[in-house]
């Protein structure tokens, strides 16, 4: 069921109508009743008890029969959709040069040059290298019979793209590096693009297709968040960035490529703190997300609300980032659960920066699940904040066994995690809000003082800014300041 909802998120308007056309074609009975699951399934109401809504009575075997069908039938439709639409471009320039050699062998050496130019074209627009090949490859086996063609120019372009097909093959090769790499236990990953450049030698160029350029901007956004150093990445994606604002390749024909990459961009500025260029990229974004009958819109929706709200609460309008965060149909998006825990989390600690502590602790409850699911799904790096904005809430709330409870946990659960991956400042922080809380050290003392000024000083430039909110929580109660104030200032304190 879950699966079913999922695929059909992923349709716009259009292709729904579409899909439910294609099933009433196929229909070879009055029986509408993969219609009528599709309807039920796409609309607002519960989905319990489906079989006795569609049957009348229990029948279990005959709706997972239906599901099963109906599942079939949309991975046929959208897998013909999309191949109809990714192919096009590339059959149609495998097309025109099947045509020219055809004309070749019939002597028609005029047409014959100018259907394999017009398929020249197309390949160096859509980035068809391997086809490129095959159209730089005709034309050196017949440019004998054009007189005003240069042999050596044609076999300079077949050399350059024989760079570029190799380009691409280290690109993929350093992807999945990166990738294997990222997914072992203990992943140093500090120096991981750099080296991993040096070993595949990779540079950005012009050439590179937005795949290409939305894997590489991707890489350092995992390596980033794993290591949470933005900053470490900032050169490599400035020089992504001024490929692809300079590209002269149609945005449209890479919609869901570059809808990813602005939305990587603006997350990078946003975490080393450059508001207004994270900004100047999701407001782009928004303007590419509706494109194509909204065919994408459900899908990066999520999480551009996440990033909006986000630079609302880290620029001082946290009360319209909380607004809008409350009124978030998380139902209708349940398909995008790291963006929906993302924007839920975020919700919290935009409460919790209001010092609304109890509703805060109310919407956190939500969290339900074992910490074990919750690393599984998104990672320890939003497990270990939420375990952290959950003792914090506990403090304030006063819950005095709850919170003793909550830190000894935490040190047992994590704290070999976090000191194999270099992150033991994060129990030196816990350690100083035990001392808070329980009041074992003069609070006031230029000893304990100094403690908490030497965290924020090791962390305050390169620490994500979503962290900054504990940091920032601790110094306020220590200066016995507004939270959400001290949170600002640390914040733009770079």
């Amino acid at each position: 069921m879950n699966i079913i909802r999922t695929l059909i998120a992923t349709l716009s308007k259009e292709d729904k109508q579409k899909f439910l056309r294609t099933l009433k074609r196929r229909n070879k009975r009055n029986d509408v009743k993969n219609i009528q699951l599709f309807q039920l399934i796409d609309g607002p109401g519960e989905l319990r008890n489906l079989d006795h809504t569609l049957y009348g009575r229990p029948a279990k075997g005959a709706y997972h029969a239906l599901c099963k069908r109906l599942h079939d039938s949309l991975i046929d439709f959208i897998a013909i959709k999309d191949f109809d639409k990714e192919s096009s471009k590339e059959t149609s320039a495998l097309k025109l040069l099947m045509a020219s050699r055809f004309f070749f062998q019939h002597k028609q050496n005029d047409i014959a040059f100018k259907t394999l130019a017009k398929a020249e074209l197309m390949g160096l627009k859509y980035s068809l290298f391997s086809l490129l090949n095959e159209i730089y490859y005709t034309q050196i086996l017949h440019a004998h019979l054009n007189p005003a063609m240069s042999l050596q120019s044609v076999r300079a372009k077949f050399n350059q793209n024989k760079l570029n097909i190799l380009e691409d093959e280290k690109l993929n090769l350093f992807y999945a590096t990166i990738q294997n790499e990222l997914s072992q236990s203990n992943p140093m990953v500090s120096d991981v693009i750099k080296r991993n450049l040096i070993q595949f030698d990779i540079s950005i160029t012009k050439n590179l297709s937005y795949e290409s350029l939305l894997k590489i901007v991707q890489i350092c956004n995992q390596v980033a968040h794993v290591s949470r150093d933005y900053h470490a990445i900032l050169e490599f994606v400035d020089e992504a960035c001024q490929k692809i604002e300079t590209s002269e390749r149609i945005q449209n024909e890479h919609l869901h490529q570059h809808l990813q990459i602005l939305y990587y961009l603006s997350n990078t500025y946003f975490r080393i703190k450059k508001f207004k260029a994270s900004e100047n990229y999701l407001k782009v974004m928004n303007s590419y997300i509706r494109m194509e009958n909204d065919r994408y819109y459900n899908v990066f929706y999520p999480q551009y609300v996440l990033l909006e709200n986000l630079l609302f609460i880290y620029s001082g309008k946290n009360d319209k980032a909380i607004d809008n965060l409350k009124a978030f149909d998380f139902l209708i998006y349940k398909n995008r659960l790291d963006y929906i825990l993302d924007i839920k989390l975020s919700l919290v600690v935009a409460l919790f920066l209001k010092e609304k502590f109890r509703e805060a602790f109310q919407i956190y409850q939500d969290f339900n699940h074992s910490d074990t699911w919750y690393t599984n799904k998104i990672g320890y790096i939003w497990v270990i904040q939420k375990n952290l904005i959950e003792i914090l809430l506990l403090i304030e709330l006063d819950y005095l066994d709850l919170v003793e409870s909550r830190i000894n946990s935490f040190r047992k659960k994590y704290r070999s995690h976090l000191t194999e991956h270099g992150e033991s400042i994060v129990l030196e922080f816990l350690n100083l809000v035990s001392i808070y809380y329980f009041k074992t050290e003069d609070l006031q003392s230029e000893k304990f003082k100094d403690k908490v000024s030497i965290l924020l000083k090791n962390k305050r430039k390169a620490e994500d800014v979503f962290t900054i909110s504990f940091y920032a929580w601790l110094k306020a109660k220590i200066d016995k300041t507004n939270i959400y104030q001290t949170c600002l200032t640390l914040v733009s304190d770079k």
